[in-house]
């Protein structure tokens, strides 16, 4: 990651917080359109957050459009991930988004279906690589709520892949509890494993959503709970997993932000090691929220 961004008219993005946020305007609630998705990602409304803005992500099934969307564009111009429903159909995914000049290809993120025997994923994700002739890019997979949960862990522990936790969405039942929550966190960190978050991530710190009166989990609280778990991870597994269930719990933004704060650089990037980025389809909200607790600084009027 780079140094601080200079320029005044964007916001001041300390080195622990560059590019955590990726850009999924195209998915609820955002729904945007492709048009305008890129529109604002690649030189309109977000590029004041630049520096904490994470690569562009759209479903495999959107890359036609894509290539018609963005074939006046320079070559490169757009970086960019995709979604792919099944590790069967990643290689093709991969293969297309390549042959699209403006696309700089990020990674890829891939769900689970029942079939997918979890020892067999990374050998099916592997293939895939192969058969686009991408080499080496990141892979998240998108680790199932249930039961299969250790042993996609453990395959991903083994492999050159990572995961992905569903922390929320457009229904009340897509919200894991504190107590699911911190499982996986100490399911990765205790592994060794990188992960990304999706879903219900909008804003800063845990909240009752006034709209909906989902739960929703804080990105805050959840770095904050990752820097608990790489820090404890050598003591008591129970006790650790409360620490984090209450980390996760906080609704003091002021309390929260103080503590992210006060961590030392250094360990701060650590974290940035485990939790790599979340999706938000609105990055103007994160940010105020990090703006109004004192993580962020705003661009000069």
């Amino acid at each position: 990651m780079s140094e601080h961004v200079a320029d005044p008219r964007t916001y001041m993005i300390p080195p622990h917080l560059e590019r955590l946020c990726d850009d999924t305007a195209l998915f609820p609630p955002g729904d945007l359109t492709l048009e305008a998705a890129l529109a604002a990602h690649i030189d309109g409304s977000w590029a004041s957050h630049r520096a904490f803005l994470g690569p562009l992500i759209a479903p495999a099934d959107r890359l036609d459009e894509l290539a018609a969307l963005t074939a006046d564009l320079p070559r490169d111009a757009l970086w960019f991930a995709l979604t792919a429903p099944s590790p069967d159909v990643l290689g093709d995914a991969l293969r297309q988004a390549l042959t699209i000049p403006a696309v700089w290809l990020a990674g890829a993120e891939v769900a689970l279906t029942d079939d997918v025997t979890p020892r067999h994923l990374p050998r099916l994700l592997a293939t895939a690589l192969d058969e686009a002739g991408v080499g080496t890019t990141e892979i998240y997979v998108e680790v199932p709520r249930d039961e299969r949960r250790p042993d996609v862990l453990d395959a991903l522990a083994d492999s050159d892949f990572d995961a992905k936790f569903r922390t929320g969405g457009v229904h009340a039942e897509l919200h894991p509890g504190e107590e699911e929550l911190a499982d996986a966190i100490l399911g990765a960190v205790t592994r060794h494993l990188p992960f990304k978050a999706t879903g219900g991530l909008h804003r800063a710190i845990r909240h009752t959503d006034p709209a909906t009166g989902f739960e929703r989990h804080g990105f805050c609280n959840l770095f904050l709970a990752v820097d608990a778990a790489r820090q404890g991870v050598d003591t008591d597994r129970g006790g650790l997993r409360e620490h984090l269930v209450e980390i996760l719990a906080d609704r003091d933004g002021a309390e929260v932000g103080r503590r992210i704060r006060a961590l030392e650089a250094s360990r701060a990037m650590v974290v940035r090691a485990s939790f790599t980025s979340f999706g938000s389809s609105d990055v103007k909200a994160p940010l105020a929220d990090l703006v109004a607790l004192g993580l962020v600084d705003a661009p000069t009027p």
